[in-house]
């Protein structure tokens, strides 16, 4: 194991900083909760129900998974926090015995239901199931994630769409989630097992984003987020956003860019100085009959696969690629992904496995990359697997990002 560079602990987390790069800004750390390590930077599942679709909590332990992400506001309605309180909180619900992050739910009062309406006391909305009118307030929303007992939980926040245009309202929607936080941590009631994760809003705006950083940095929770991105703003805005972020944060903090899973935007926010990362993308995507891999994403739908009797991917470890002489292997092929995946769910079980391991995967190797200080070479390699025909296929987003911390992906050395 890589030895200790720097230390911090709170009351339920320590963060344990291993190794820097040498060139860019990423970082290899063990962060230490109340159900035990995870090695960052890391990609969390979402398992939005209490459940990842598709797989069991043994399946999903298998893959490596040691924190996944639940989903306050489904949960607080179904089962509800009578039940949840009832059984002991989420770990019990899924027989999950690893750690688990909540969001506040704030996000999906706006994004997925009509006539949600945010004020200075909270989100008000109207309920799916009878239309009832409710309203969701910070100390509502940690009340249930102190039910959930998720060991970390974020702070419920007033999220903008990144490109929305109203700089006044943005910047009430940052000075908002402020004042929120400040509510958000008087009625946590269990900062001794559970870590309050604030979030940095601020939209695009690089300015407002540090005028948000020096005010939530001031509150000195366990683990700062970056939120309000993955909002459809092109990713040049997003990388300068992110940079800006890391810049101003504590070294012996984690960071949580919250929503991102594509394979790119992970080692590039990697080399930006974050840590944290979840999305829905590698499971919905296998719904969908997509395989993610090193040389991109394969659609198993596709005729071509129809007589592939290869593994989804070629040296993948996980359960579904794995030979069936090797214990625990599954040895599907490409085929039989193929032939299920229009009508049946296994080809769906199947993918979920793969890509969820591809993207946990991925984040190992790129800890590794970091600890022998060899990233900038990772990433080379990376980008090279992914787009063999030509560097002019490299997306100019990633060119200058990674540009910015002392990448030159166009450059001739050695990959």
């Amino acid at each position: 194991m890589a030895n200790v560079i720097a230390s911090q602990s709170s009351a339920a987390l320590t963060f344990d900083l291993v190794a820097r790069c040498s060139t860019t800004r990423a970082r290899a750390s063990v962060l230490t909760l109340p159900h035990g390590p995870v090695q960052l930077p890391m990609f969390m599942p979402v398992a939005t129900q209490a459940s990842l679709k598709g797989l069991t909590p043994e399946q999903l332990e298998e893959t490596g998974c040691r924190l996944c992400l639940n989903n306050t506001y489904h949960l607080g309605l179904k089962p509800g926090q009578d039940v949840l309180a009832a059984v002991g909180g989420a770990h019990k619900l899924q027989g999950w015995n690893h750690n688990i992050l909540t969001d506040s739910g704030g996000f999906q009062m706006v994004s997925l239901l009509k006539l949600a309406k945010i004020t200075e006391d909270g989100v008000e909305f109207l309920s799916p199931h009878d239309g009832t009118p409710m309203l969701l307030t910070p100390e509502h929303s940690i009340g249930l994630q102190n039910t959930i007992g998720s060991d970390i939980i974020m702070q419920l926040d007033d999220v903008l769409v990144t490109t929305s245009p109203d700089a006044r309202r943005m910047r009430e929607a940052m000075e908002r989630s402020v004042r929120w936080l400040d509510r958000c941590i008087a009625a946590h009631r269990n900062p001794g097992t559970q870590n309050l994760f604030c979030i940095v809003q601020g939209g695009l705006d690089v300015d407002m984003r540090r005028e948000c950083c020096a005010a939530m940095v001031a509150r000195d929770t366990p683990g700062i987020a970056i939120g309000g991105l993955s909002g459809g703003e092109a990713k040049a805005d997003y990388c300068r956003v992110v940079a800006c972020c890391t810049e101003l944060l504590p070294e012996l903090k984690p960071r949580y860019v919250m929503g991102i899973g594509y394979p790119e935007d992970l080692v590039v926010s990697v080399a930006l100085g974050a840590d944290m990362f979840d999305c829905v993308w590698p499971t919905r995507t296998a719904r969908f009959g997509n395989a993610v891999t090193r040389r991109g994403v394969l659609n198993l739908r596709n005729a071509r696969y129809a007589s592939d009797f290869g593994p989804v991917e070629d040296g993948c470890a996980c359960a579904c690629c794995r030979p069936r002489d090797q214990q625990g292997g599954l040895g599907v092929t490409r085929a039989f992904v193929h032939h299920n995946a229009a009508k049946e769910t296994v080809a769906a079980h199947l993918l979920t496995i793969h890509n969820v391991h591809y993207q946990l995967d991925l984040m190992r190797r790129v800890r590794e990359a970091v600890v022998a200080d060899g990233y900038p070479a990772f990433l080379r390699r990376f980008f090279a697997d992914l787009y063999p025909d030509s560097r002019a296929d490299y997306p100019a987003w990633a060119v200058e990002a990674l540009r910015g911390v002392g990448v030159d992906l166009l450059s001739d050395e050695e990959t």
